[in-house]
């Protein structure tokens, strides 16, 4: 996986270099594009999020230089807090559903966590810039420059909602094409073909987006523009986007912890409709800023403490692997357990790391 994964600031594969119309098509299909270029299955765009494509992409909207940092980068995992891990499945909370999610004890698994990577950053950083304009003009008081904004139907705000779609779409095609390449490095390791690995997707969920959903609000059914910042879509059982494979049991949630203790799938509610537009948190979120986790690692040896806990890391550099040290992160098995009795997501099973790759 290490070998076959791209880890780090401004990592690319060199089989993989988009041209301007390749990458065109990336933004405009997303994972459709990557499996139509033979990167997975066709039935793996069945449990995407979307079906893997945002709508409304507009390549027109993507700069220049987004495109020039993008088109190195597909298949790529990036830094920070981007992994992909071996897991295996340590407890079953739900036998029923963890079946229908295709998941068993003792089950070998893997997580992948990665992003749009730095063309979806650069159409961030761009937006942003025009988004303060906007604000001003329109008279939006900031509390915040971060919490810039615009009217939805404002010229600023189509622009950026045709931009972010694309960046969306790039990030679908980025974790199809790195699933593909995970399936081939496991069909090495145990010398079969990559179609005899038994790998299948259980789920590939969004999260930092905003996407037009439709909701009832005060008795009314309105569409709306749900912006799931740090937060992942929870459909519960018979909604109509919540996969058809899923769709008796509810939409898996998807909820990494940190590299050495555990992840949690869970799966979506009725509750979660009517309290949070259908949302559960991403993640167990950090209780240290990066340098302060940094000042912490400094004389300890963090890969022999993880060897110690049964995971082996790997990483292109060990300043990440001091950033995303497990105790920089909240216990992710509390913060599940508060969504799990507040009725926004069931507890499904517990993953625990084996192996990791990190930026």
């Amino acid at each position: 996986m290490y070998r076959n994964v791209p880890t780090g600031v401004g990592s690319h594969r060199r089989d993989l270099t988009l041209s301007a119309m390749a990458l065109r098509r990336v933004l405009e299909h997303g994972a459709r594009w990557a499996v139509q270029e033979g990167f997975g299955r066709r039935e793996d765009l069945d449990v995407v999020e979307e079906g893997g494509c945002l709508p409304g992409a507009d390549p027109d909207r993507v700069s220049d230089r987004a495109c020039e940092r993008g088109h190195t980068q597909l298949g790529t995992l990036g830094s920070g807090n981007h992994f992909a891990e071996l897991q295996y499945v340590a407890e079953v909370y739900d036998a029923r559903v963890a079946a229908a999610f295709g998941l068993f004890k003792d089950q070998v698994t893997i997580m992948i966590h990665s992003g749009s990577r730095g063309l979806g950053h650069q159409v961030c950083q761009e937006h942003l810039r025009e988004m303060v304009d906007a604000s001003r003009r329109h008279g939006i008081e900031l509390p915040d420059r971060q919490l810039c904004c615009a009217p939805i139907r404002s010229p600023e705000g189509r622009a950026y909602l045709a931009a972010m779609a694309a960046a969306a779409n790039f990030a679908f095609a980025n974790r199809q094409v790195m699933g593909h390449w995970v399936r081939e490095s496991v069909a090495s390791a145990l010398g079969v073909a990559p179609d005899r690995t038994g790998i299948t997707v259980v789920y590939d969920v969004c999260h930092n987006i905003a996407k037009f959903e439709t909701f009832t609000v005060k008795g009314r059914t309105r569409e709306l523009c749900v912006h799931r910042k740090g937060a992942t879509r929870a459909y519960p059982p018979g909604h109509p986007q919540t996969p058809a494979a899923y769709r008796e049991v509810g939409q898996p949630v998807l909820i990494p912890g940190d590299m050495g203790r555990y992840s949690y799938v869970l799966v979506g509610t009725e509750r979660a409709l009517g309290e949070t537009f259908g949302s559960a948190c991403h993640g167990a979120g950090r209780r240290m800023s990066r340098s302060q986790a940094k000042r912490s690692a400094r004389g300890r040896s963090l890969l022999d403490e993880m060897h110690a806990r049964g995971v082996e890391v790997m990483a292109a550099g060990m300043a990440t692997v001091a950033e995303e040290m497990p105790e920089a992160y909240k216990d992710v098995a509390d913060v599940v357990r508060v969504v799990d009795a507040a009725g926004l997501a069931r507890r499904v099973a517990q993953l625990r790391p084996i192996g990791v790759i990190k930026g």
